[in-house]
């Protein structure tokens, strides 16, 4: 099974199709004003749509003849020589810094304008549905921006603690880069990752349902050294501010308990600096904490005794319950997971075996166990979960499947290691609405058609 952005594969393999987009304006008008009858009805034709033009031209059974064919002749993709095996390399170092094949340039980051006002307050979503294991690469990082990235000169950076302190103190790069630095595998989540599907609004592809989605091993001191460092008021102290030196100054409260836990002042991701839009040269880390709060390009924490109720904490990721009430400082990521092959968008092209694989994750811990049904949640099979199982950080399963061509509904159902079983969509809108926007972990299905074709689709 593969997930490669290609326009054919051989049968017996799945095949990534088109993306599929929606206008701009109307995800806008979701993400500000919530669904109606009015705006559901928008998306479901236009994915209706979408979905018969990828159905269109189905190259299944003309790969399955061709596959047969070659079959019996003899493959000469294997029998004769190939091009590139009969001539000298590029030369060592051709690319300084290396970048991917010429044949993976389909898999990227993929924005939707509509989501945001300006290109500066942006996203961008990751490609999970390329992805393997659990480690993302610095370049398909998801981004999410308040008022664009900026590339910041760490020889003028400076970080600064403040507060209830013994002691107001700077620190430079070299002042942290002295310091003895940790590295640890953690998952980053935007709290509002699969936001689009709250209230039936089914969005293609595994990259817009969850792409607001990370993992990386991140490098830097321990909050609580540096804390300890000015001599923070930990009796008294129970917040803290983390702001950030970009345009939109972005300032987050977050829980002594987490500054003290395993948050973390990073310049290192996946073994290099950070990149110019995660931060460089320094961001926050709160494992297990929704995104906004991993305060990038730090300049600032405050100790203070109570929050801070910045405009940001105020106004936005909140979440916005059925009486109208909003539930505010919810900034745990609850356990999720998705399966990311097959998922929307892909397509089986023959029958017969398959490896199911996807993604769980945790704010409050470990993965414990990821159940995967095939019927749309009637019947479970516990998946086998990859080493490394890590506190906080995404947790890679598989599971066997034979596809026998019938119709069938996959979905996935984590546990973490507190208990917490993730919900399916009826339990977690009966509680929370369909108003909401923020902190969606409900089970993901995907239905797989008797073409091949799967699509996102929503099963209380």
């Amino acid at each position: 099974m593969s997930s490669r952005n290609k326009s054919a594969a051989p049968a017996g393999r799945l095949q990534r199709a088109p993306e599929g987009f929606v206008s701009g304006e109307l995800i806008d008008d979701i993400v500000r004003h919530g669904l109606d009858d009015t705006r559901r009805g928008f998306l479901k034709r236009s994915f209706l749509a979408a979905g018969a033009a990828l159905a269109a031209g189905s190259p299944v059974a003309a790969m399955a003849g061709q596959a047969a064919k070659s079959g019996a002749k003899g493959d000469p993709m294997i029998l004769e020589p190939r091009p590139w095996s009969t001539v000298l390399g590029k030369p060592v170092a051709f690319h300084p810094y290396g970048v991917p094949s010429k044949y993976e340039a389909n898999l990227q980051r993929r924005q939707s304008p509509g989501l945001t006002p300006t290109p500066q307050a942006s996203v961008a979503f990751a490609p999970l549905q390329g992805f393997f294991g659990i480690i993302t690469p610095n370049g398909l990082h998801f981004e999410r921006h308040h008022q664009g990235w900026v590339d910041v000169d760490p020889e003028q950076h400076r970080f600064m603690i403040n507060g209830m302190v013994k002691e107001a103190k700077v620190y430079t790069m070299d002042d942290l880069m002295r310091l003895p630095a940790v590295s640890k595998v953690h998952f980053i989540e935007c709290g509002a990752n699969t936001g689009m599907e709250w209230g039936n609004a089914a969005v293609p592809t595994v990259q817009y349902t969850h792409g607001m989605l990370s993992c990386c091993e991140f490098t830097g001191v321990p909050l609580k050294v540096l804390l300890d460092d000015c001599g923070a008021d930990l009796k008294n102290g129970k917040f803290i501010l983390a702001e950030g030196n970009d345009g939109s100054s972005l300032t987050r409260t977050i829980s002594m308990g987490a500054a003290l836990d395993d948050a973390m002042v990073a310049w290192g991701m996946n073994g290099e600096m950070l990149r110019p839009e995660n931060g460089y040269p320094l961001r926050l880390v709160v494992p297990g904490v929704q995104g906004v709060s991993w305060v990038k390009w730090l300049r600032r924490i405050k100790v203070g005794d109570k929050p801070w109720n910045t405009m940001g904490e105020t106004s936005t990721y909140v979440d916005l319950m059925p009486d109208g009430m909003l539930r505010q400082y919810t900034s745990i990521q609850e356990c999720k997971s998705v399966i990311t092959s097959p998922s929307g968008g892909q397509m089986l092209l023959s029958k017969g075996f398959f490896n199911v694989s996807g993604l769980a994750w945790s704010g409050r811990g470990k993965i414990k166990q990821v159940d995967v049904s095939f019927d749309g949640g009637r019947n479970w099979k516990t998946a086998r979960l990859e080493t490394p199982v890590l506190d906080k950080c995404l947790t890679r399963f598989n599971i066997d499947w034979v596809w026998d061509g019938s119709p069938s509904i996959l979905q996935s159902r984590a546990i973490d290691s507190t208990g917490f079983v993730q919900p399916r969509y009826g339990q977690l809108t009966k509680v929370r609405g369909t108003r909401s926007t923020y902190h969606n972990n409900a089970i993901q299905s995907w239905n797989v058609a008797a073409t091949g074709e799967v699509s996102n689709v929503h099963v209380d």
